[in-house]
């Protein structure tokens, strides 16, 4: 199931620029803080080069060279006492910080949510930290917006989101940070994003982060968005394997159980695999021999939120996915599936998510708070075959979806549940996971998208 809040979302006309990654809305901004004329916006950006980790202000980082550079502990300039919330367990670290240059977005946003690429060694974490500013010229506090390590060795802090966070006009949920009345017009105008990396005193250990960025998005509230035209994608179909979290119900109660809640974590090693990446033997020797596709199980287990208590979590997914030799994942959204289109022609599958009931998508079977699965292609008519886990066995989880109704349970803003209640849709959310050094095609189709 969906971990992240499903609340104000966005879609956008896209531009890149020349060494920052920018998706933004060509519409101009209103007076009332939001989109003109109610047009979608949304504005990706990803700090991944030697100069923007030199552009930014370290204290007790420094910046590693090489083909993926990326910042690590230099000195500490500090020590900090954290109690962890999920082992009771309080240990002393080492900290030191980078703050990124503050980001102007080209439109106000309602909803900011941030991803990471980053390693963590036994014995070390990172926080990711955000903080925005208000059309009023305010700002909110540093907020959290994850706790995270990549492994979950004895001694270790468990990998956790942070609930309660908000200042009377912002709240953070999980992994998304929300304006709380986006009607009053309030909107973020810009914001900063800071990482603090943690180890045990008196190591050289540190954590190494390649990829930061954030998503700002703002979108009219909708029950029912544009119908796009079948295009570049029509009739392709990439070969992405296929599991099933169906198959997996009632295994590893610690990781949420199985079954319906482990549907971002199979998509995501559905598309790690797609890249030729899977965990080894011995990554895998911790579980049960008795259980089909462990990889799945892994998954489950390195992405799980113990806060949240579930593997939704979207960043944490995207950064599981980077964990892997050479790969790279981000949160984002996109406009449309003339979108999904451009990245399944050149061979980059797409990971999307929506909420929807049984009877708004055919051949599903299901109803659904909040669902990933995996876009592999389009029929020649330009429907949707999608690789989705909510399937009885792993020859079941390929599926074609209706063009229409698909597109609009994923971008939508709103929806009715069962009770009729009005409840949120994703808004396009997506996982985009590819290698960092992609072919030609993909380097061009995400440009496109406003994505390096």
């Amino acid at each position: 199931m969906l971990a992240a809040a499903l609340g104000v979302a966005a879609a956008a006309t896209v531009a890149a620029t020349s060494s920052l990654t920018v998706v933004t809305s060509a519409s101009a901004a209103a007076p009332g803080g939001g989109p003109k004329g109610g047009s979608p916006s949304i504005d990706y950006h990803a700090w991944t080069t030697l100069t923007d980790w030199r552009r930014g202000s370290a204290a007790g980082t420094r910046v590693r060279p090489g083909a993926r550079p990326g910042v690590v502990i230099d000195r500490p300039v500090g020590t900090f006492e954290y109690t962890d919330p999920h082992t009771h367990t309080t240990a002393t670290w080492e900290y030191a910080t980078w703050t990124a240059l503050v980001r102007d977005l080209p439109t106000p946003a309602t909803e900011l949510i941030a991803s990471w690429n980053a390693r963590t060694p036994a014995g070390t974490w990172l926080q990711v930290e955000l903080r925005a500013a208000y059309t009023d010229g305010t700002r909110t506090p540093w907020y959290v917006l994850g706790r995270w390590t990549s492994g979950d060795a004895s001694g270790d802090i468990r990998r956790t989101s942070v609930d309660g966070q908000g200042d009377g006009r912002s709240n953070v949920s999980t992994d998304t940070l929300a304006i709380d009345k986006p009607e009053s017009g309030l909107r973020f105008t810009s914001y900063e994003l800071r990482l603090t990396l943690h180890r045990k005193p008196g190591t050289d250990l540190t954590p190494t982060v390649w990829r930061l960025g954030a998503m700002g998005s703002d979108i009219p509230d909708r029950f029912t968005v544009p119908a796009s035209r079948p295009g570049e994608g029509a009739g392709r179909t990439l070969p992405v394997p296929r599991h099933s979290q169906e198959i997996h119900k009632g295994q590893y109660p610690e990781y949420d159980n199985g079954g319906e809640a482990w549907c971002s974590p199979t998509s995501s090693q559905m598309v790690l695999a797609y890249w030729g990446r899977e965990p080894t033997a011995e990554d895998l020797a911790w579980v049960n021999p008795a259980y089909d596709d462990p990889q799945v199980c892994h998954a489950a287990r390195f992405t799980y939120d113990y806060q949240y208590a579930g593997c939704g979590n979207w960043p944490f997914n995207a950064a599981y996915a980077a964990t892997y030799r050479d790969m790279q994942g981000l949160v984002t959204r996109l406009r449309s599936l003339r979108d999904v289109e451009k990245l399944i022609r050149a061979r980059i599958p797409v990971i999307t998510s929506q909420s929807f009931l049984a009877a708004e998508l055919d051949g599903a079977g299901y109803g659904t708070a909040g669902h990933l699965m995996c876009v592999v292609g389009f029929t020649e008519a330009g429907d949707v075959i999608a690789n989705d886990p909510a399937s009885p066995s792993n020859a079941a989880v390929q599926r074609v979806y209706k063009r229409r109704q698909f597109e609009n349970i994923w971008l939508r803003t709103k929806r009715y549940n069962a009770q009729g209640q009005v409840r949120s849709g994703s808004g396009g959310v997506c996982y985009l996971y590819f290698p960092t050094r992609p072919a030609p095609r993909q380097i061009a189709a995400l440009a496109e998208l406003g994505i390096r």
